[in-house]
């Protein structure tokens, strides 16, 4: 029987096959129950009821309402990372080219997302808290992005990434919006 998690949306359903098996998200199945959407790659499922992606639509939130149960703060972090350095890079040849509008919303979408999901691992910080407790980082992968650089989990630094990610994006939007 395969390991199956509980989502909060559809994006970060997606977003935890693809940590979980490399390329997921473009072999999930996905199929309708009476709970919800399961998505299933090889023996990882998660199901997303349908109440949860429509809350999740309903307020915005791309990744879901609430704390995630199948993501934890240190593989939010890396997320939020790699949606960064994919918006830097592809912002610089963009600025360098010819206009592209499909390129245009893949590098807002992306510093979105690197926002987003650092807010995500903000939601797992006490309140009062300095840094994020490390009970918090139940995978393998955030324990170790944890130890491998435990600065980057303080309340001070999150809170930093969360303002230049959104201060990236609205550069972005002012500098080549038409």
């Amino acid at each position: 029987m395969p390991e199956r998690g509980t989502g909060r949306s559809l994006v970060e359903a997606y977003v935890h096959l693809d940590l979980m098996v490399s390329g997921a998200s473009d072999r999930a199945t996905v199929t309708d129950t009476p709970e919800g959407w399961v998505l299933r790659v090889e023996d990882v499922e998660v199901l997303v009821p349908y109440e949860a992606e429509e809350t999740a639509q309903q307020a915005g939130a791309v990744f879901g309402t609430g704390l995630s149960e199948l993501l934890d703060p240190g593989q939010w972090v890396l997320i939020a990372g790699t949606y960064a350095s994919r918006a830097l890079e592809e912002g610089l040849f963009y600025a360098a080219g010819p206009e592209d509008p499909e390129q245009f919303d893949a590098i807002a979408a992306d510093w979105s997302f690197a926002a987003e999901a650092v807010a995500e691992a903000l939601k797992f910080l006490p309140e009062g808290a300095t840094e994020l407790p490390v009970e918090e980082f139940w995978s393998e992968m955030g324990r170790e992005a944890r130890d491998a650089e435990p600065g980057q989990f303080t309340r001070e630094k999150l809170e930093g990434d969360l303002a230049f990610f959104r201060q990236s994006l609205d550069d972005f939007h002012r500098l080549h919006a038409h």
